[in-house]
C-alpha cells in the first residue's frame, strides 16, 4: 500500500500496486490514444478511473491479480511433461523393436474325456474337513458327514463336463 510520498499525502489513497499500475498503463494509453476517443467526452476518463476503483482489493483464487497472473505464466512456462529433480521430464528417444517368431505345427489336441469315461465317483472319509468350494445356501456341512470326490486326475475340466457329472450324479451335491 502506498498512501504517502515523503511528506506528501496521496490525495484517495493509499493506493496498492495493481490500483498504481492501472492508473500509470492507462493513462498512458489515454494520452496515446486522444486522437479517436475525444469525440466521446469524460466516458474513457470516467471509465479510467472506476477501473483504478474496482481493482483496489480483487483476489482471483485468494491471490492478489499480481500473484494471480505471475503464477498463469509460470504455469505457462513450465515444459509439458513437468519436471523431474528440477530438470525438463521427456520421454525417451523412440527405437526399433526388432524381433521374431516361428509358428511350428502342433500335434492335433487329445480328445476331451467324456461323461462315460469319467470313473464313477469314490466315497472316502476325511479326517479333517476341507470347506465345499460351493456351500449350498443357509446350510454348513455336518461335522464327519461323508463326501463324495472324483479322483485329481478324472476331475472334469470345463464347466460342461461338471455338468454332465452332476447329471450323473442325480444333480446332489
Amino acid at each position: 500500500m502506498l498512501g504517502k510520498v515523503a511528506d506528501w499525502k496521496i490525495p484517495l489513497g493509499p493506493y496498492t500496486p495493481v490500483q498504481i499500475a492501472v492508473a500509470v498503463g492507462g493513462g498512458f494509453l489515454l494520452v496515446k490514444t486522444i486522437s479517436w476517443w475525444s469525440w466521446m467526452g469524460p466516458v474513457p476518463l470516467a471509465g479510467w478511473v472506476l477501473l483504478i476503483w474496482l481493482v483496489r482489493r480483487p483476489k482471483v483464487g485468494g491471490r492478489t491479480p499480481v500473484q494471480a497472473a505471475l503464477g498463469w505464466t509460470l504455469l505457462a512456462w513450465q515444459p509439458r511433461g513437468g519436471r523431474i529433480g528440477g530438470r525438463p521430464a521427456r520421454d525417451r528417444a523412440a527405437h526399433p523393436l526388432l524381433g521374431g517368431f516361428t509358428i511350428e505345427a502342433s500335434p492335433a489336441p487329445a480328445a476331451l474325456p467324456t461323461a462315460q469315461a469319467i470313473p464313477a465317483p469314490t466315497v472316502q472319509r476325511r479326517a479333517q474337513r476341507a470347506p465345499h468350494p460351493v456351500p449350498a445356501p443357509g446350510r454348513a456341512p455336518a461335522p464327519g458327514r461323508v463326501r463324495t470326490t472324483t479322483p485329481a486326475a478324472a476331475r472334469p475340466a470345463s464347466s460342461v463336463q461338471q455338468l454332465l457329472v452332476l447329471a450323473r450324479q442325480g444333480g446332489a451335491r
